[in-house]
């Protein structure tokens, strides 16, 4: 029996709705690839909590077009066996854990493979500070960059070469690109001369004078600087970005405004992205 002609259109047009329908039903119920945690302060320097802030809106768009989870908490006790459990990536967005039980968490959790990805502060260790390097296993093992030793000022942008080329994080970037503005960190350790650490990006040369001062020590004009690296014994990232530019000139008038954006760069978020999907769904055998 034939289907009139304006019929079958209706019965096409519900079972396309129907199909629709189920497939989103099933998006839904998707079991996520993969559950990522973000520890975060969010406190004290005014561009870190505006970066952390932008994370926490960013990841989860990220969340959803990759299909993994993004839970946050400021609560630092909940780094411990029984919480990370339920994780296979751990972020730090700004700080480290302070605590002996914390960190000894930490440490088990990434020796028996967890994954792990850092930014900009997270790695700060300097003596005689807030932050001093009293946690040798984290900035001289699993970081390898030591203690802190200077940093470029204003937050500037920089270009931005990619080194490990051969590594996921990398993938579909181009040799060199611009970064978001943030404030770059200078090490203790040459990352170089170590074994273990695969340099991901490093400042171009092109990028040099690099800052705008006033001291002449936050003005960088030759030099080479990771900015972003992986441990060959761990599954981890870090990434020094992470300290938005700021209306500094009015920060005692409630003005201080975000002047610039992390997350507001295609090239820089290509390689964000990638590095988390590769820490979530990787082993640490083939890290």
């Amino acid at each position: 029996m034939l289907v009139p002609g304006h019929l079958y259109k209706r019965l096409f047009a519900f079972c396309l709705c129907l199909f629709c329908f189920l497939s989103s039903l099933h998006a839904q119920h998707k079991s996520p690839c993969f559950k990522v945690i973000a520890f975060f302060t969010g406190k004290n320097d005014l561009a870190h909590v505006s970066y952390v802030q932008e994370a926490n809106k960013w990841f989860p768009k990220m969340a959803k077009t990759y299909h993994f989870s993004y839970d946050t908490t400021s609560n630092w006790h909940n780094l411990n066996q029984k919480f990370l459990s339920r994780y296979q990536v751990v972020l730090f967005l700004d700080t480290r854990p302070e605590s002996t039980e914390q960190r000894a968490a930490f440490e088990g959790y990434m020796k028996s493979g967890g994954a792990w990805m850092g930014f900009h502060f997270a790695a700060f260790a300097l003596n005689n500070s807030a932050y001093p390097q009293n946690w040798d296993w984290y900035h001289q093992e699993f970081l390898g960059s030591g203690e802190y030793v200077s940093n470029t000022w204003r937050p500037t942008s920089a270009i931005l070469s990619v080194e490990g080329t051969h590594n996921a994080a990398t993938k579909h970037l181009p040799k060199t690109f611009k970064s978001s503005p943030n404030e770059w960190y200078r090490w203790q350790n040459d990352l170089c001369q170590n074994p273990n650490i695969k340099i991901l990006l490093a400042i171009d040369s092109s990028s040099f004078p690099l800052g705008t001062g006033p001291k002449p020590s936050e003005i960088w004009n030759s030099g080479y600087y990771p900015v972003a690296w992986t441990n060959k014994k761990y599954r981890m990232v870090y990434v020094n970005m992470g300290h938005n530019d700021m209306d500094y000139e009015h920060k005692y008038d409630n003005t201080n405004r975000t002047l610039s954006y992390t997350f507001n760069n295609k090239e820089q978020n290509q390689f964000i992205i990638n590095a988390l999907l590769w820490l979530g769904t990787s082993s640490k055998s083939n890290n």
